[in-house]
């Protein structure tokens, strides 16, 4: 080991379609009934971890991607590029839609665009998520949406614990009730509403961002079969790549026991989503976020949890 782990703390949101699992399963310290997301591992304007141990206490991660940059090796960029979340969806979230990069910088203040992609840590034997829509051009897209078509335009897919799916930009998406996952995206915070169930917040409906929607909705949707990976129970101790993409590679870790993996990477995000156990020699548990640094080495993994991982 050359260099410290660099443990986060974790930002949280509420929400109107939140719920209570990201306090009573995962312990994290956040009142209210209504918590939807936990940032695990963001620098972002609008949530921004603090590192809790060790020589950068208190520092900010955005502050040691600019300040220390050489803790994430040859990673480009001016932001760090990843954003890591729990999601607890007790209701419907909103059928929404990201932008890609080009259209993000040009009509959200240069932001970056959102590719994401869920593991689903939980959920009913009967669960479905929007992925996908049946609208076979953009013609036919205009006027279910002008028209609310809803049950016509709206795709449902049925997915079970440990599923894996990606959700390019363009992609109508939606997580519904009673689904936890976790997601790793680029780090931005653009989401397009296209429709959001004639729900009120604070007595008036939520924004709806219909033109930018249609404008960046791709037409047709990619395949059924193209959007779920089914995972199957991968190998202890090792790491099985569930992804790789222009902008993250994301794994999985069982831990049984006892579990040597190398970061030979620019930098290694971990949570812990399952179980507990130590990190050479440092405790983790269901809920803890943290990063292995460039040039960290061999860390040694000991216990019974479930690990995602991710890099650029």
């Amino acid at each position: 080991m050359s260099k410290e782990i660099l443990f986060l703390e974790p930002v949280f949101t509420h929400n109107i379609w939140g719920g209570t699992k990201l306090r009573e399963e995962y312990n994290y310290n956040i009142e209210g009934d209504d918590i939807g997301e936990c940032w695990g591992v963001a620098a972002h304007d609008n949530g921004n971890c603090k590192i809790q141990n060790g020589s950068n206490a208190g520092k900010t991660l955005a502050e040691l991607w600019k300040d220390s940059h050489e803790l994430f090796g040859d990673a480009a960029g001016e932001r760090f590029p990843l954003l890591i979340k729990i999601i607890d969806a007790k209701d419907d979230l909103s059928i929404q839609v990201h932008p890609d990069d080009t259209y993000a910088a040009e009509h959200e203040n240069g932001s970056f665009g959102k590719m994401e992609c869920w593991y689903i840590l939980d959920c009913q034997n009967d669960s479905s998520l929007v992925i996908g829509h049946n609208a076979r051009d953009k013609k036919e897209l205009e006027d279910m949406i002008e028209n609310k078509r809803w049950s016509d335009l709206i795709r449902e897919i049925p997915v079970k614990k440990g599923d894996f799916i990606q959700i390019d930009p363009g992609t109508v998406h939606a997580i519904k009730g009673g689904i936890t996952i976790l997601e790793t995206q680029q780090n931005s915070d653009i989401t397009y509403r296209v429709y959001d169930y004639d729900r009120l917040s604070d007595g008036k409906p939520r924004q709806l961002h219909i033109k930018q929607s249609m404008d960046v909705i791709t037409v047709p949707a990619k395949p059924v079969a193209d959007s779920v990976i089914h995972v199957n129970d991968s190998a202890a101790n090792e790491l099985v790549k569930l992804i790789q993409c222009q902008y993250y590679q994301v794994f999985k870790l069982n831990v049984k026991g006892e579990a040597s993996i190398t970061q030979d990477y620019p930098f290694f995000i971990m949570s812990v989503v399952e179980g507990s156990g130590s990190v050479d020699g440092q405790p983790v548990k269901k809920g803890t976020h943290f990063i292995l640094p460039f040039g960290y080495g061999t860390a040694v993994f000991t216990g019974d949890m479930e690990i995602i991982a991710s890099t650029v």
